[in-house]
């Protein structure tokens, strides 16, 4: 029989603590305990399972924020904690209201401890009785994973496999992608048939209790397994069970389902570079996905109304000009990685680059490719470079001519070096001063005439001071070109070529589109 909060509340270990719920007593008759444990460790949520009564004793968060508290009661409930017990005394008199208001929202029984007690003792005298109580758990979760096991082995589908789950748990069961889609579902009632018609599916009950198992598929995070467990059934069986499940439904995924590991392994490696991972899960997550560690690659960032549609045109290109690569799509972003092997990495990045320009313009679509890595781990640098060019080139205010790079739909982070790091490491007001240090006659003339001599000049700088090949880039006659050069030189001192002064005005001139 399941041990419930109420019933540890009463307990004469904790009982002599004085202790009152505060928050959430509504569920306190009905929490069902896994386990009794204490921690003065805010940061405790990652290393709990679920169903845990946790005891603390207050001082780590009589000293910490009221952020902080928050989260804490947040973090502890996402995790599935079934209560929280906070002993009150000198170093927190009470039980701070946000934190009570926290717990009230978010479903935690929060119980204030008036009185001092061994905590020791109480895990003792609780986990002894939880002890016994898992071990017929234990045996029926064995026998609902050995069912799984037969179910599969008989080439049973994950509907049947999770209607073993349900019928032993006596919980609503369904599987879903880590996007949220319902790979399979059960009912206790759907015991194989998977006829979930009639009248025979249980009502839905308010009180029921939502269990999170996460799926993974040879180390990779694959699915999640919800478990809806009514108030009356044993939650502690249904977490026991699922858990115990995991490895059959990953083998039945791996059998059954599409798509297949790499593919899974290759979305995660993406989520966990565009969340900057650390070195170590990188590495793992490109092994499993194909992608060799330490080969030299660079990322993708494409932005668009129909990155979704647009997935399978740039794996086209992808295969055709890199050795390895995955891709992941999130709303109107498509992010990828490409291994560019080891041979001549800068001309795969050329290669690339040429592919996804050969693709169909759509418009509101933008794609940047960033720098090129040796590995791996330094992919969440090249991909935050690919993003940061994205926002460059889609600037309001370009720093090219109409004819210009901004108005691609491919952009090369390398061709946007200069800007990267102007905005990266000088401020707005250091941007503008040295631009008007260097260009401000220029500006004005550009302003009060409306010409544009600041393209120009540009133009000409980027075709390495080539007045033929700036005259083509600008559609103009050579002799137009010169006279213009003619008054720039004019407005800017000189001709830059005889004063030393060209990389300065070179730099001035990409940071003009920066303020």
């Amino acid at each position: 029989m399941p041990i419930r909060l109420i019933d540890v509340l009463n307990h004469p270990t904790l009982a002599a603590a004085d202790p009152v719920v505060r928050a959430a007593s509504g569920r306190a008759a009905r929490t069902q305990l896994r386990w009794v444990h204490s921690s003065e460790i805010l940061d405790i949520a990652p290393l709990l399972d679920g169903g845990e009564l946790l005891l603390t004793g207050g001082e780590a968060l009589a000293l910490a924020s009221e952020d902080r508290r928050v989260t804490y009661i947040q973090q502890l409930a996402e995790r599935g904690v079934a209560a929280l017990a906070i002993e009150t005394g000198a170093a927190l008199p009470s039980l701070p209201s946000l934190m009570i208001s926290a717990a009230e929202a978010a479903g935690l029984p929060l119980i204030e401890l008036r009185k001092v007690v061994p905590f020791v003792s109480v895990m003792q005298a609780i986990n002894s009785s939880l002890v016994s109580e898992s071990v017929s758990q234990l045996r029926q979760a064995d026998e609902a994973s050995h069912a799984m096991a037969v179910e599969l082995a008989h080439g049973g589908g994950l509907d049947r496999i999770l209607a073993v789950l349900a019928r032993i748990t006596h919980a609503e069961v369904a599987l879903a992608s880590l996007t949220g889609v319902t790979l399979a579902s059960a009912t206790p009632a759907n015991t194989g048939s998977g006829d979930s018609t009639g009248s025979s599916s249980p009502a839905p009950q308010e009180h029921a209790r939502l269990i999170r198992i996460d799926v993974p598929v040879r180390g990779i995070l694959a699915a999640q397994l919800v478990l809806r467990v009514p108030a009356d059934e044993d939650e502690n069986l249904a977490r026991t069970a699922g858990k115990r499940s995991v490895d059959i439904l990953a083998l039945a995924m791996l059998q059954r389902m599409s798509p297949g590991l790499r593919e899974v392994a290759g979305a995660a490696l993406i989520r966990a570079v565009d969340s900057g991972s650390q070195p170590w899960r990188l590495q793992q997550l490109a092994s499993a996905a194909g992608i060799p560690a330490s080969s030299p690659l660079v990322a993708i960032a494409v932005r668009s109304d129909t990155s979704q549609q647009l997935r399978t045109s740039v794996e086209q290109v992808l295969a055709r000009t890199a050795q390895s690569h995955a891709t992941y799509v999130d709303n109107a972003e498509l992010l990828a990685v490409a291994g560019l092997g080891g041979d001549a990495p800068e001309e795969g990045r050329r290669r690339l680059l040429a592919g996804l320009l050969e693709l169909p313009a759509i418009a509101r679509t933008l794609a940047a490719v960033g720098p090129l890595v040796t590995g791996i781990s330094d992919a969440p640098w090249s991909l935050s470079e690919a993003k940061l060019t994205l926002e460059l080139a889609d600037s309001p205010e370009p720093s090219r001519s109409e004819a210009g790079r901004a108005h691609r739909p491919v952009v090369d982070a390398e061709a946007f070096a200069v800007e990267r790091l102007a905005v990266q490491s000088l401020d707005p007001y250091q941007r503008r001063n040295f631009v008007r240090q260097q260009l401000g006659a220029l500006l004005d003339h550009d302003a009060q005439r409306n010409s544009r001599l600041l393209d120009t000049l540009a133009t000409w700088m980027d075709c390495g001071c080539n007045t033929a090949h700036a005259a083509r880039e600008l559609h103009l006659e050579r002799q137009s070109m010169h006279q213009r050069l003619r008054r720039i030189f004019e407005l800017c001192g000189g001709d830059p070529r005889d004063t030393g002064r060209l990389a300065a005005l070179h730099l001035a001139t990409r940071l003009a589109g920066l303020i």
